[in-house]
């Protein structure tokens, strides 16, 4: 992927990862637009001079009229980056944690199906252009205080594979992003071991220039989530992070 010539949406884009992204395209050169729901947000994006327009995932009119807006403004656009997605415990002795699974679905796996839905034939049209998806070490290597999170990232990877395929000679590639914990959104609090963003956008600008640009974008923190099943290491490692369920409200004391 050439990162200085291209025409980026970053969906989800108005903070943490998604925004550092959007600031290390447009600083390689690329032209890039950020949607999201934080109106604050967009407004600091735009004095920054990125293209801006509101959009919130879980409503599907929102996203045909983001889209709209997008094409309007740049009908050149070639990258769809799906950033969107929430992160949230859940205690599954608890009834009520089905809420929590319910927005966590309909935000990380529906909502980027709905991106994806809205911009496929927009690209499919230019025949050339690439999504990125975005998941998560926790797709691999489950963290069992955020099952909902795990599976909703999952299932992305899964159907990334599948629109991969469904895609293949029409010029439009998939490339799946697949971030560990990133020292971004108070993660850094939880835990000490997360990737600073600075080093982690450095790292995923490096994989995506390269040629051909990988199918998964795997920096070298996430290869041990990605790949514990093959090395032998899944069963010790879901142990050690099961650890982690004394952190649910309703276990502790």
């Amino acid at each position: 992927m050439d990162v200085s010539n291209r025409t980026v949406l970053v969906v989800g884009g108005t903070s943490g990862i998604g925004r550092e992204l959007a600031r290390r395209f447009a600083a390689a050169g690329s032209t890039v637009a950020v949607g999201g729901r934080n109106q604050e947000a967009l407004a600091e994006l735009a004095g920054e001079g990125f293209g801006t327009v509101g959009v919130d995932v879980t409503d599907r009119a929102s996203v045909a009229a983001a889209r709209d807006a997008v094409l309007d403004r740049y009908p050149e656009l070639d990258t769809v980056i799906t950033m969107s997605g929430v992160m949230s415990m859940e205690d599954l002795l608890d009834p009520a944690h089905f809420k929590v699974t319910e927005t966590t679905i309909d935000t990380n796996l529906l909502g980027t199906i709905r991106v994806l839905d809205a911009f496929t034939p927009h690209l499919v049209r230019r025949g050339a252009g690439t999504f990125v998806t975005v998941t998560s070490g926790i797709a691999f290597l489950p963290f069992p205080p955020m099952p909902g999170y795990a599976a909703s990232k999952s299932a992305v990877h899964a159907y990334s594979e599948a629109l991969r395929a469904q895609l293949d000679g029409t010029g439009v590639g998939v490339v799946e992003l697949v971030p560990p914990a990133v020292a971004t959104a108070g993660q850094e609090k939880v835990n000490p071991h997360a990737l600073p963003l600075d080093d982690f956008a450095s790292e995923v600008m490096e994989l995506l220039a390269q040629q051909p640009t990988p199918r998964e974008i795997l920096v070298e923190g996430v290869r041990m989530h990605r790949w514990a099943e093959r090395d032998g290491t899944y069963d010790e490692l879901v142990a050690q992070r099961s650890r982690a369920l004394a952190m649910l409200p309703g276990r502790q004391g």
